[in-house]
């Protein structure tokens, strides 16, 4: 199975490729960094149900989740946002780092891999 679809392709990335059964997205930040991190997590999650769709999945088959946050002092605010976001006994393998952005009003960068 060679077959690759790629998603918004760019000269750098493609937001997400979908190769057999699983679509790779990259990672997802928000669109206004003015907002506080739960409107951040916010926006990137709405990213990625989008993207998600677009290949041809949801939220209920991601496989893993990377999390991104710029200071991991958000740890907790994050979480009640995806809390509210995945579906109960659908949640992925996760991990979540602490990382320096590459804007400094981001907060979040999430990146995740779903079957689809």
């Amino acid at each position: 199975m060679t077959d690759i679809t790629r998603i918004d392709p760019g000269p750098r990335m493609s937001e997400a490729s979908v190769h057999g059964s699983r679509i790779y997205c990259s990672g997802m930040i928000p669109e206004d960094t003015g907002l506080d991190i739960a409107g951040q997590v916010t926006q990137a999650l709405a990213e990625i149900d989008s993207l998600l769709a677009r290949g041809g999945s949801d939220k209920t088959k991601i496989l893993t989740a990377t999390i991104w946050l710029a200071d991991i002092g958000d740890f907790a605010a994050m979480n009640a946002v995806w809390d509210a976001w995945v579906v109960p006994g659908r949640t992925p393998a996760r991990a979540t780092v602490e990382a320096k952005m590459n804007d400094p009003r981001m907060k979040v960068e999430i990146m995740v891999v779903a079957a689809t």
